[in-house]
């Protein structure tokens, strides 16, 4: 279905929290929407790549990867959102590979691009309420992304 933020901005404006402008899209969708679901990590994406590897259903991934210098995302968990029907992936960090993230059909913002792969820590949060940029992201609610910006609504608004 096709949609703007801008519109849905203007036709629900209690209904919406806006992402401040800080990420940056390196994938190849332009525009996403979907539900969300939700993990925090420090800079071990582990359970990430498990969770790409299942089926998506068109949802979006919320990364609260806490800012942390390291590329969280590259062009082999783009490859598992894509094969998985996945919406999109949204870092609240650093991803790589984007010479070829750019040419698969999955939406991945991020804070900016970083060569160093992540480092395997600790154990990630998943389906918990994560908070970034000036919104609070909620396992469930619905995401919305373009050229304008980042949207979340707790309903769906198409």
């Amino acid at each position: 279905m096709t949609f703007q933020t801008a519109d849905l901005c203007d036709q629900y404006p209690d209904l919406v929290q806006v992402v401040k402008p800080s990420l940056q899209n390196f994938g190849g969708a332009s525009s996403i929407q979907g539900k969300i679901t939700t993990i925090a990590l420090d800079e071990d994406n582990s359970d990430l790549v498990k969770l790409l590897q299942t089926q998506g259903e068109e949802r979006i991934v919320i990364v609260d990867a806490k800012g942390d210098y390291c590329a969280i995302v590259g062009d082999t968990l783009m490859g598992y959102a894509k094969e998985n029907n996945w919406s999109g992936i949204i870092v609240n960090g650093y991803v790589r590979d984007i010479k070829n993230t750019k040419d698969i059909e999955v939406g991945l913002w991020a804070l900016g691009t970083c060569p160093k792969k992540s480092r395997k820590k600790a154990p990630s949060q998943k389906a918990i309420t994560v908070n970034f940029l000036g919104v609070k992201f909620d396992e469930g609610d619905y995401l919305y992304a373009d050229e304008d910006g980042i949207i979340v609504s707790k309903e769906n608004l198409l």
